[in-house]
């Protein structure tokens, strides 16, 4: 079966989402693990997660599918992160 060009750009756009979701995932879970934020940045990982939220609100108003599951699942994780560092940093 062949994707139709439209297809094949949301299933390419669907394939960055996750790849580009799932790097968060390591961080987070040896945060929720050791509990060790030393080095996490709470400026950067702030201005990242306001970053990510405005990149939903986005993806949002134009109905772009990939960019919105991305972005919400990333804001978790990165939220996640930072609530690990308030909490023990």
């Amino acid at each position: 079966m062949e994707l139709s060009p439209d297809a094949a750009i949301e299933a390419i756009g669907f394939a960055a989402a996750i790849t580009t979701t799932l790097c968060w995932l390591p961080q987070a879970v040896r945060l929720i693990r050791t509990r060790e934020t030393r080095g996490i940045s709470l400026s950067s990982y702030g201005f990242f997660s306001a970053g990510i939220a405005l990149w939903l609100i986005y993806g949002l108003l134009i109905g772009n599918a990939p960019m919105i599951a991305a972005n919400t699942v990333t804001l978790a994780l990165t939220l996640v992160i930072v609530a690990m560092k308030l909490r023990y940093g």
